[in-house]
This record gives structure tokens, sequence and C-alpha cells, in this order.
């Protein structure tokens, strides 16, 4: 009987490393079976087939429905599966994360627990927003003010662009018909980025809760990520929305900025940025490792070692440690 940590020597998840998959496959109005180690879509038009190794994470969209076996390979693989609005504009559910390694966690709760290394990511966050700012130096207090101005004059400029009145931001939770067309859409936009922020969050395994400008909430660091993208895409798009007409901006901001975000392949971009974030001294998709399935265990001085072995004398008892 095998135990545990031995695993057969190939297995669809092993098929193809995390960096080489498609980050982000987003279907709808289907559904979702298994052919051997594929996944397949199977609606109206046909059945497309989709090798499961090749899936960072599965968007279910409206209209989806998935089979206990296509679960299961997608399981095998290692794949994240995330229950979703209209290409990813809402985030409702999720399975499992993407990544088998707790890099990016692990990063995530030792940059956040260090006072100083909180703030720098903050500040790398800022840097990230406003590009031609150095926030060097700056403190928490400063950065909030830096944001709020850039954030109003961010208002002032498409309402400029667009011709469209600006009274001020107006916005009553619970109540989203309080608001004037503008807000409405505002409103919308940033519904719309928290959903694709969350999705983009819990499959990668970092916490959505501990954030870095944003406290206190189970979704800080949704928040925050979603916040990076807000004078680059929301804002604009949202006074673009209610220049056109008043009515249903709610409606059509959702569908326009959907479209935006796949047109600016913003799902991968938010991948890139987390990890920028979390793990500065790494380069690009390569940051949270190879994603190996690698169990170690915590020893003095920050040093790991392996597991499966009795560490109270020489013997090497292997993976029957129990």
């Amino acid at each position: 009987m095998s135990t545990v940590s031995r695993r057969p020597a190939l297995t669809p998840r092993q098929l193809t490393r995390t960096g080489e998959r498609l980050s982000f496959v987003y279907l709808e109005r289907c559904t979702v079976h298994r052919d051997a180690n594929a996944i397949t879509a199977q609606d109206a038009e046909g059945t497309t087939h989709i090798p499961s190794a090749t899936i960072g994470t599965l968007l279910l969209g409206p209209g989806t429905r998935v089979t206990h076996q296509a679960m299961s390979v997608l399981g095998e693989t290692g794949a994240a599966v995330c229950w979703v609005g209209e290409h990813g504009v809402r985030y409702y559910a999720s399975g499992r994360a993407l990544s088998r390694s707790s890099a990016l966690m692990e990063a995530q709760a030792r940059q956040w627990a260090n006072p100083r290394s909180r703030l720098a990511v903050a500040r790398a966050m800022y840097r990230l927003r406003f590009p031609d700012e150095d926030p060097s130096g700056l403190t928490r207090h400063e950065l909030l003010g830096r944001e709020g101005k850039r954030v109003k004059d961010c208002y002032r400029a498409q309402a400029a662009r667009t011709g469209v009145p600006w009274r001020g931001r107006r916005y009553t939770p619970g109540d989203f018909t309080s608001g004037d067309a503008v807000n409405q859409a505002i409103t919308a936009a940033a519904q719309c980025m928290y959903g694709i922020a969350h999705a983009v969050v819990t499959s990668l395994g970092c916490s959505p809760a501990l954030g870095f400008i944003h406290s206190g909430h189970e979704l800080s660091f949704v928040l925050d990520i979603a916040d990076l993208y807000k004078t680059e895409l929301g804002i604009p798009l949202a006074f673009a929305v209610a220049a056109q007409d008043e009515e249903d901006t709610g409606p059509r901001t959702r569908r326009a900025l959907r479209d935006r975000i796949n047109e600016t392949s913003l799902l991968n971009r938010c991948v890139d940025d987390i990890k920028h974030l979390l793990l500065p001294e790494s380069t690009g998709s390569a940051a949270p490792g190879d994603d190996r399935d690698v169990v170690t265990l915590q020893s003095d001085h920050g040093h790991q070692v392996a597991s499966g072995v009795n560490h109270d004398g020489p013997e090497d008892y292997g993976d029957e440690l129990w």
C-alpha cells in the first residue's frame, strides 16, 4: 500500500509546468465534462476539447454546468476553478488554489507581518498606480493624501474629457440608484474590479484578508489589488459609459469593462503584479518557484529540513515515518 507522499511517476498535473500553462480559461453557457485527461466544453455549436494540464485557472461563467469527472481531472492537474459572472466581472466562489507551493502565501505573510516591509509594499503599489511619482520616504498618511489627490484629479480630468458633469463621489452602500449616472457607473466598475481581483488572489493561493493598504476586512488584499487599476481602467471607462447614455449605466458598464479586461489581458497582468509586489526579488512567472509538491519541516534559524524523516537520530525512515 502506498503512502500519502508517494505519487505515481506521471500524473496529469505533471504534464505541464504552471509557468507554461494558459493563465485563465473562461467558459460560459456550456456543459463541462471529461474525456481522458482533457476537459470538454459542449454547447449548441459542438464540443471543444481542452487539455486539462494546460489550464491555470478555469473561470466558470453564467450557464455552465460541470460534472464530477471534470472536477476530478481538474483536481488531479492542480487547476484552480472559480465561479464568476460574465467574463469574470463578478466573483462568487472558488475551489482549491492553482499553486501547491505556499511561496506566495508565505511571502505575503512575511511582508505583512513586518511594519517596514508592509509599508514598502504599500509604496510599491502606489508606484504601480502612478509611475510618474516616487513614493520613497512617504509615510502612510502622506501616501493616502497623495492617492486621494490623484483620484480627485482623475475624476476632474475624465469629466472634462467626456463632458459629464461631476459633483463629487456619491455612493450609499446598499442603494445603488442613490447616485447619478456617472456615480452608478463608477460603483459598477469598482464591483467588477473587485470580482476580477478576488478570482486572481484566490487562484494564486494568497490570503484575501492580509492587505497592505486596506485593513480589517476579509477582502483587504483584494481591495488593494483592484485599486491598482482604478484610475487607469475603471474611472475612465465609467465616465465614457455615462457620457453615452444615463440609462442602464450599471449593466452597460459591466459589459464595457468585461470587453476592456479581455482586450488588455488584465487577468495575466494582475498575476504578474501580485508576484512582483510579494516577491520583488524574483522575476515574472517563475516567482513562486516550480510549483513543486514538496513538504519540509521548519528548523532553527530559518532552515528547512526534509519531512518524512525521524530527526531524533541517524535513522532515515523515509516515507514510513508514521
